[in-house]
């Protein structure tokens, strides 16, 4: 079997390299209690969320226009956002005038004033961190992507789960390997940590 060589950006001419902070949006997307204990519990979790409050930190100096997205899936879910269950974790949580956004499917731009919030802030790059990688990250960055957005995604502020499959379990590595691939090919920018995001 002949080795990928190339991506479908690289093949159309789109740029590689990922957005600065300055200038751009930063989408915490889905930083909430749930992935961290319990059912929902995510692998590597915590690792990814000291990345993300590395970005945000740095977004935050830079100036970046920064949302918060918060998952609702109604009381007695792990999305009830009324409950510390759907809360954003302590160390990412919002600071008073950041733009907070709640959703109920995987994008984050679905029936949401995301876009109009973006559009209104004159961004067009985006920088994107949260869970899950396979779920509502990859379905904010395909849509940002569809709607004219750049977005760069932050690999190591990511996190999954393993899933069931077809052919048996699909591990969480694999996922998440396999995930941050699918979006680099052609929707996003996709860099391995914060420190590869230039101020």
């Amino acid at each position: 079997m002949t080795e990928p060589s190339t991506t479908l950006r690289e093949l159309t001419g789109m740029p590689d390299a990922p957005a600065s902070l300055t200038g751009s949006a930063l989408i915490m997307i889905d930083l909430q209690n749930t992935y961290t204990r319990g059912v929902m519990a995510l692998e590597n979790v915590e690792p990814a969320i000291e990345e993300a409050a590395r970005l945000l930190e740095r977004a935050r100096a830079a100036g970046s226009t920064i949302v918060h997205v918060q998952h609702e899936a109604g009381a007695g879910t792990p999305y009830d956002t009324n409950d510390e269950i759907g809360a954003i974790v302590d160390a990412v949580a919002p600071k008073p005038g950041e733009h907070r956004v709640v959703k109920n499917f995987p994008s984050s731009f679905v029936q949401t004033d995301l876009e109009e919030h973006l559009r209104g802030a004159g961004v067009t790059n985006l920088v994107l961190a949260g869970f899950m990688t396979h779920m509502c990250v990859n379905s904010t960055a395909r849509s940002a992507f569809n709607l004219g957005f750049a977005p760069t995604v932050v690999a190591g502020a990511t996190a999954t789960r393993a899933l069931p499959g077809p052919g048996g379990v699909v591990e969480a590595s694999s996922l998440q390997s396999a995930s941050l691939a699918a979006l680099s090919d052609m929707f996003a920018v996709v860099v391995p940590d914060a420190s590869a995001v230039p101020d």
